[in-house]
C-alpha cells in the first residue's frame, strides 16, 4: 500500500506543477517540470521506484520489474490522482487546458516529437534505473532529470512536451465531454502514443540487457 501512497503523491505534485505552469504560459515551465520532478523522484524512489508516469509503469511491467497486479494499482493511483491534481489546478487558475500542437506545426510534426522523446525518456529510465548490473547507483536521476529537461525545451513549442498521458488525459476528457469535441490527434499524441513507445523502449531494453531476466 505505500507504495501505491507514494505514486498517488508524487502524481499529484507532477502534474499539479504542470498543470499551472502551462496555464500560466510560464516562460521557464520546463524547469519548473524538472524540478518537481527530481524532488519526486528523491521522496519516492526507495519505495514505489517514482514512476509517477502510466507509460512507465507499462514499461516496467513489460521488463517484469512489477507484477500484473502492481501495474493496475499504479495506474489507478496515478490516474486517479492526476485528476485530481488537475481539477485543483483548474480551481485555482480558473480554467483547464487542453492540450493540442502548436498552430505553426502539424500533427505529424508534433508527434515525431512525442515519440523520440518518449522512447529516449524510456531507454534512459530502464537503462540506468531498471538494469540489475548498475542497481543502486548514484547517477540515475541525473541521467533521467537531464533527459527530461532536454525534452521538454526540444518539445515545449511544438508538441507541449507531454511524454506522460497522466498529465493530458483529463483535461483532454473533461474538454471532450463539455462539448469542446474529439480531438483525436491528442488521444493518439498524448495518451496511446507514450505508452507504446514505453513498450517498445521495453523491448530494447530485453535486446540490449538480454542476459537480465
Amino acid at each position: 500500500m505505500k507504495n501505491y501512497l507514494t505514486e498517488a503523491v508524487g502524481t499529484f505534485f507532477l502534474v499539479f506543477t504542470i498543470a499551472l505552469v502551462v496555464a500560466q504560459d510560464v516562460a521557464m515551465a520546463p524547469v519548473a517540470i524538472w524540478v518537481i520532478l527530481m524532488v519526486m523522484i528523491y521522496m519516492g524512489w526507495h519505495v514505489s521506484w517514482a514512476h509517477y508516469n502510466p507509460a512507465v509503469t507499462t514499461a516496467a511491467m513489460v521488463r517484469g520489474k512489477i507484477s500484473t497486479s502492481d501495474w493496475i494499482a499504479y495506474m489507478i493511483s496515478q490516474v486517479l490522482w492526476a485528476l485530481i491534481a488537475v481539477a485543483v489546478a483548474a480551481s485555482i487558475t480558473w480554467g483547464w487546458f487542453v492540450p493540442a500542437p502548436w498552430a505553426w506545426y502539424t500533427v505529424t510534426q508534433a508527434l515525431l516529437i512525442e515519440i523520440l522523446f518518449t522512447f529516449a525518456l524510456a531507454s534512459t529510465v530502464l537503462h540506468t534505473a531498471a538494469t540489475r548490473s548498475v542497481e543502486w547507483n548514484s547517477f540515475y536521476g541525473f541521467a533521467i532529470w537531464w533527459v527530461v529537461l532536454a525534452a521538454a525545451f526540444a518539445g515545449w513549442g511544438i508538441s507541449w512536451g507531454a511524454f506522460n498521458p497522466a498529465v493530458w488525459l483529463w483535461p483532454w476528457l473533461y474538454n471532450l465531454f463539455t462539448g469542446g469535441g474529439w480531438f483525436s490527434h491528442v488521444w493518439v499524441l498524448y495518451v496511446v502514443g507514450p505508452i507504446i513507445w514505453w513498450v517498445f523502449a521495453g523491448l530494447f531494453h530485453q535486446i540490449t540487457v538480454w542476459d537480465e531476466k
